[in-house]
């Protein structure tokens, strides 16, 4: 689907508020346009609907009129520089970037990230990045542990009814 096509039909789901299909799409023309900063900006719009200044930030992240708040959201989300990389979904060089600031910000997240690594990255190293840090990059969260503590349980009363179909199978 072109372009102009699919950002028309953004404005229709935005409209009729299907925001979540409008999200979708967004990112699906990003994935396809990583150099564009103005489906990017919308992007970030869409998550300022949701409220997740986090994600806002991120796609603002190349802006240099950018929220501090929403960087500074983005930068705690994603802690390692790797983790940003990969986040920030840009392909192929920063000379590739629209503007000199976007390319500054590219610069500085791919350097940092090399530096935390030991070794030379580049956008399109998808293995590398941010690997070594995924721990540091996603801290534990409550939400995390519980949901964590309940597939254990639900496991184990798993693992519970089993055992007992067995002793009742030979009894």
């Amino acid at each position: 689907m072109p372009l102009r096509e699919t950002l028309a039909r953004v404005d229709a789901d935005l409209a009729a508020g299907r925001i979540p299909v409008a999200r979708q799409r967004l990112r699906g023309l990003i994935s396809s346009f990583p150099h564009d900063l103005t489906l990017r900006r919308r992007l970030a719009e869409v998550y300022r609907l949701y409220g997740d200044a986090a994600e806002a930030g991120r796609w603002m992240y190349l802006e240099e009129d950018r929220n501090s708040d929403e960087t500074a959201a983005f930068e705690a989300r994603y802690m390692s520089s790797g983790w940003r990389m990969k986040a920030l979904a840009w392909q192929g060089s920063e000379a590739e970037a629209a503007t000199p600031f976007a390319k500054e910000q590219l610069v500085a997240v791919r350097t940092a990230c090399a530096e935390e690594l030991g070794r030379p990255v580049d956008w399109d190293d998808r293995d590398g990045m941010g690997g070594e840090h995924e721990a540091l990059a996603q801290p534990w969260t409550a939400g995390g542990v519980l949901a964590g503590v309940g597939c254990l349980a639900a496991a184990l009363v798993f693992l519970a009814i089993w055992v007992n179909g067995l002793v009742a199978l030979f009894d």
